[in-house]
């Protein structure tokens, strides 16, 4: 089963009366590509916060926050913390611009954001309470690995989808292909036949029959289609086996099956193939595009 780079996962905790919040999000990237913002107490602490998603997490573009929640100290203590040096000093300056101070104005002072704002405080968090903000980490990131593998699933049916829209219209080529070798003696030998006598007399029968199976050998598709299907076989093994790197794997399958369809529609001499290989192509691109979001 693969999994998405993409990812979101979120956790709470309660510690000494106080709420903190960890949330992980990720996007895709071609290596690890860790931001963290945490609370005060717990950047002493960060260094260990980032080992635990290191090793967790392979890699992508991962957002990490660890913070308090902003009300829960003032729902601890029932009160709202006020600021009284800041508040006197808006009042100061009202005074000395409209004299007394209204009762109304004083309580619109108290509302103010940096009178209530809390103090920021820088008290570490004790071994035990850190053990279980490390909890609350691991406990963000089975969250986020569960909607990584929902992702993942998701992909998983898109590609088998589009594996088997390009293993159909590989089957769509072979009628073409019976055909086309007739078609190619065909036009050779009107060719021929509108030569003089004369010339046609001085050919050498074998040398033209030995050319002219070169030149089909060089457009015959049947080592190409052997070589795609193979791809496509092992695009599909690879989806369902478990382990590290599976994205950048299939970005490399997915390259070589461009060259066997590319090389399809440089053999193809007729319109009806070449349709078929842009369709092939339109349908690969699509999966190039999915493929850089598996972990």
């Amino acid at each position: 089963m693969i999994l998405s780079m993409t990812g979101f996962g979120k956790a709470e905790t309660t510690l000494s009366g106080r709420k903190y919040i960890c949330e992980i999000r990720s996007l895709n990237s071609k290596s690890m590509d860790l931001s963290v913002r945490l609370a005060p107490q717990l950047r002493a602490r960060e260094l260990d916060l980032r080992t635990i998603v290191n090793q967790r997490l392979e890699r992508g573009k991962v957002d990490l926050f660890i913070y308090e929640d902003a009300g829960s100290k003032s729902q601890e203590a029932g009160l709202t913390a006020i600021n009284w040096v800041v508040a006197k000093e808006y009042a100061l300056q009202y005074k000395e611009q409209f004299g007394e101070v209204p009762a109304e104005v004083m309580a619109a002072i108290l509302r103010f954001p940096d009178v209530t704002k809390p103090q920021e405080e820088s008290v570490e968090l004790t071994d035990e309470q850190f053990e279980a903000v490390k909890a609350l980490l691991n406990e963000a990131i089975d969250a986020f690995i569960a909607f990584r593998t929902q992702e993942g699933a998701a992909l998983q049916a898109m590609f088998t989808e589009k594996l088997d829209g390009i293993a159909d219209l590989l089957a769509q080529v072979e009628p073409f292909e019976k055909g086309r070798v007739a078609k190619i003696k065909e036009r050779l030998e009107a060719s021929l036949a509108q030569l003089s006598a004369d010339t046609q007399a001085q050919i050498d029968r074998n040398r033209l029959e030995q050319e002219m199976i070169y030149y089909l050998e060089k457009l015959d598709i049947t080592e190409e289609k052997v070589r795609l299907t193979n791809h496509i076989k092992y695009f599909r093994e690879c989806m369902a086996a478990e382990g590290s790197g599976v994205g950048k794997k299939l970005g490399f399958i997915a390259q070589e099956m461009g060259r066997e369809i590319n090389t399809l529609g440089s053999k193809s001499n007729q319109s009806e193939m070449q349709i078929i290989v842009v369709k092939m192509k339109d349908i690969l691109e699509q999966i190039k595009e999915q493929v850089l979001n598996v972990l």
